[in-house]
């Protein structure tokens, strides 16, 4: 294992296009449902549980190396939302350019012709990860991670809440991230059709709302 790729795939700085994206937490701050640092604990550890473990693994079984077609019919399935189906695929396609770059391979190149719109992101991710030596956990911590830092960065922008505050939402999340990714990255060994489809219909519904706002910071 190439436990340094990790660290280059989850850096925040990697060139694929997430720091553009408030994983629904702008729609949530509009709300008022996110308002301070225990609030968005709360949006978070919601996030991890269902959409987080849900593209957890996927990246992971994508990483074991199970089909990334079947994979990324799997994530269409499991995503309700058009407007988050366009993200995830906007998302991937920038994704699949830096991992080319950076972790050349054959079945990243495959998965590109295949998908020229973009394969979901999850599904790149960890085919990303299984190119730069990674296995199935590693794929899914790298997602768990996303799942949560993604809001909080954003709330920090949107509220201008303490980083501080905000770095500490995660690390005590942190306990909760490792059970997400152990559980992904068990749930490959039975095949796609048993992996998780956990959902939040509130992130739908609110994702479609805000793909319609005139004026916003975050692409969704």
């Amino acid at each position: 294992m190439n436990r340094a790729a990790l660290l280059v795939l989850a850096d925040g700085r990697f060139p694929a296009g997430g720091h553009a994206h408030s994983g629904g937490a702008e729609p949530a701050v509009e709300a008022g449902r996110i308002r301070n640092a225990e609030d968005l604990a709360a949006f978070c550890r919601g996030r991890l549980h269902t959409t987080g473990l849900t593209s957890a693994a996927l990246a992971a079984a994508a990483a074991h190396g199970l089909d990334p077609l079947a994979l990324d019919e799997a994530a269409d399935a499991r995503t309700p939302s058009p407007a988050l189906r366009a993200v995830a695929r906007k998302l991937g396609r920038q994704l699949m350019r830096a991992a080319r770059a950076t972790w050349p391979s054959p079945e990243l190149a495959a998965l590109a012709a295949a998908r020229p719109r973009g394969a979901h992101q999850p599904v790149v991710l960890g085919l990303t990860a299984r190119a730069a030596g990674l296995g199935p956990e590693d794929a899914a911590h790298c997602v768990a991670y996303e799942t949560v830092s993604g809001p909080a960065t954003a709330a920090v922008r949107l509220l201008s809440l303490n980083p501080f505050e905000a770095t500490a939402v995660l690390a005590r999340l942190a306990p909760e991230l490792d059970r997400v990714a152990e559980q992904a990255a068990a749930a490959v060994h039975h095949g796609i059709d048993a992996l998780p489809a956990a959902s939040a219909p509130l992130l739908d519904v609110t994702a479609e709302a805000h793909a319609a706002w005139p004026v916003r910071l975050f692409a969704s």
